[in-house]
């Protein structure tokens, strides 16, 4: 049997998931070994870019279309809501370069490998809305909630840490901005879950 072709905007949606999938498995193996923290940062602005032209397509296409898969608000919200991880994730690799950050600590590298696991998450659950499986994503939404909550431990122990182990009023302020922005990454994955779990109820 052929397979049903999925609805266009979903089949933006999901080319837009697999490329902040990409950048955020390239940001957590940098991170591993970061040694130029600028060709890193640009190495992630390449993607994010990439993922802009995503962004005006999808709205162009909405304004565009009279008849959509689901609600136009819907659409255009979980656009922006994707397009915010992206940014962020453009963000934090920009700090390591603007801090002259090189020295990457294990909470960094825990952070980023939690930023991945959520990514990795909304890919699941938006080819579960391309395939029009509703039913299926709350599994991946609560997945998100719950690593969510571990980025929160994350900022907490890392803070305290922080405080702990370093003097240097500067070297904190640097590390402690750097581990805001990347919870705050985690933070805008939970958006986009949140925003699938609103489809799900108007469309059930």
């Amino acid at each position: 049997m052929l397979k049903r072709r999925r609805d266009p905007f979903f089949e933006y949606f999901v080319a837009v998931v697999e490329n902040i999938m990409t950048a955020s498995k390239i940001f957590r193996e940098e991170l591993n070994n970061l040694e130029d923290a600028e060709k890193f940062a640009i190495q992630i602005k390449s993607i994010e870019s990439k993922g802009d032209q995503y962004t005006h397509e999808i709205i162009k296409a909405l304004n565009n279309t009279f008849i959509t898969p689901i609600d136009r608000e819907d659409i255009f919200g979980l656009t922006i809501k994707l397009d915010d991880v992206l940014d962020l994730l453009e963000a934090c690799a920009w700090s390591f370069d603007l801090f002259s950050v090189t020295e990457v600590d294990d909470f960094m590298k825990l952070f980023a490998r939690n930023i991945e696991m959520c990514t990795q998450e909304i890919v699941y659950a938006i080819n579960c809305l391309a395939d029009k499986k509703l039913k299926e994503i709350p599994r991946h939404t609560h997945k998100i909630n719950e690593l969510e909550n571990v980025a929160d431990d994350l900022l907490r122990d890392s803070l305290k840490t922080l405080f702990f182990n370093f003097t240097d009023p500067i070297e904190i302020i640097k590390r402690k901005e750097i581990y805001y922005m990347m919870e705050e990454v985690s933070d805008a994955c939970e958006d986009v879950a949140n925003i699938l779990e609103g489809i799900i109820m108007r469309n059930s």
